[in-house]
C-alpha cells in the first residue's frame, strides 16, 4: 500500500504504508488512512513529528560503535533512516502551517 499526503500548497509527498503509518503515529494521529489535519492541528502534528525525529536521532547516537558496524556490515551501504524518510513530510506540513492549510492522506 502506498499513501500520499496533500495539501493545497505544496506536491503530493507518497510514502510506502508502513512508513506512512509510524510517521502518522509519531504526529499524534492514529495511523488510520484515510485521515485529515484541520489547518489548526497542523502545527501541533509537526512538532510533534519533529519532537520524535529528534528523540529517535539522540537513540541511534547512542548505539556503540560495534553495534553500527554490525548494521553496516550487515547492510553493506548505510540504510535510509526514518529521519531522512520524514524530511518530506515535515516540509509538507511546515508550508501548510504557514498557509494555515489542511492536511490530508489517503491510499493510492
Amino acid at each position: 500500500m502506498l499513501v500520499t499526503f496533500n495539501c493545497e500548497v505544496y506536491p503530493n509527498t507518497t510514502y510506502f504504508g508502513d512508513v506512512a503509518q509510524t510517521l502518522l503515529k509519531m504526529m499524534g494521529k492514529s495511523g488510520d488512512v484515510p485521515g485529515a489535519l484541520l489547518a489548526e492541528d497542523v502545527p501541533i502534528a509537526l512538532e510533534r513529528l519533529k519532537s520524535n525525529i529528534e528523540k529517535l536521532k539522540v537513540e541511534s547516537s547512542l548505539k556503540t560503535s560495534s553495534e553500527r558496524d554490525a548494521e553496516q556490515n550487515e547492510w553493506k551501504e548505510e540504510p535510509v533512516t526514518l529521519a531522512r524518510r520524514a524530511l518530506p513530510l515535515i516540509e509538507l506540513l511546515t508550508t501548510a502551517a504557514k498557509a494555515n492549510c489542511y492536511v490530508m492522506w489517503d491510499r493510492n
